[in-house]
C-alpha cells in the first residue's frame, strides 16, 4: 500500500554513497541533538521556510487505502512551522511546559536513510525511527514510524529540512500526551 502523502518520496536519483553518508551523519546528528535535549540546536536544522506536518492515520480497506491519511487541512498530530515549533522549546525552558517537568529522557534510533535527489540542492530523504520516551517513574511511550523530508543544501554546504511528514505506524498513539519531537 502506497501511503497517499508519500507520493513524491519515489522521484529522483538517488545520491551516491559519500553524499549519502553525509545525509545520514545529518540524521544522526538531529537525533543525538534531541536525545541531549538541546532543542534550541536542533531547531537549526530545520529552514526558515518549515512545514512540520504529521497527519493522522485511519483504518481503512485495501479499496479504500488512498483515505486512510489525513490530507493538510485536516486534522493532525503536528501542524506546524519553524516559528510555532520555537515557540514550543520556548515553553519547554520556561519551566511551564507541565508535561515535560520533569523533563522526559529520549532515545531517537534513526534508521534506513534513502535520499534521492530531487533538484538542485535539494532531496527527499526518507528515514525510519523509533522513539523511546520514558518519564517519572512508570511513563514509557514507544514510538515507531516514517518520515518524509524535503532537504535543501545551502550555500554554506548545511543541509537544511524544509518540510517533514511524520507518519506514525499506530492510528492511535497511547501516551499521555505528545509533547516529544520527531
Amino acid at each position: 500500500m502506497t501511503i497517499q502523502n508519500d507520493a513524491n518520496v519515489h522521484e529522483g536519483t538517488l545520491v551516491d554513497a559519500e553524499l549519502g553518508y553525509q545525509i545520514q551523519q545529518f540524521y544522526f546528528r538531529e537525533a543525538e541533538l534531541l536525545d541531549e535535549q538541546r532543542f534550541a540546536d536542533w531547531l537549526e536544522v530545520f529552514d526558515e521556510d518549515l512545514t512540520y506536518w504529521a497527519p493522522l492515520h485511519t483504518n481503512r480497506l485495501r479499496r479504500q487505502a488512498a483515505l486512510a491519511v489525513g490530507s493538510p487541512g485536516e486534522a493532525a498530530y503536528f501542524d506546524e512551522t519553524k516559528e510555532s515549533l520555537a515557540w514550543r522549546i520556548r515553553r519547554y525552558d520556561s519551566g511551564m511546559a507541565w508535561a515535560e517537568d520533569p523533563p522526559s529522557r529520549t532515545n531517537h534510533l534513526i534508521s534506513n536513510v534513502l535520499a534521492r535527489k530531487t533538484g538542485e540542492n535539494e532531496y527527499t530523504v526518507r528515514t525510519n525511527f523509533l522513539v523511546y520516551r520514558n518519564r517519572l517513574m512508570h511513563e514509557v511511550d514507544l514510538y515507531s514510524g516514517h518520515r518524509i523530508d524535503s532537504v535543501r543544501r545551502n550555500e554554506a554546504g548545511e543541509f537544511k529540512v524544509f518540510k517533514r511528514v511524520i507518519h506514525f505506524d499506530a492510528n492511535v498513539l497511547l501516551a499521555k500526551n505528545l509533547s516529544t519531537f520527531f
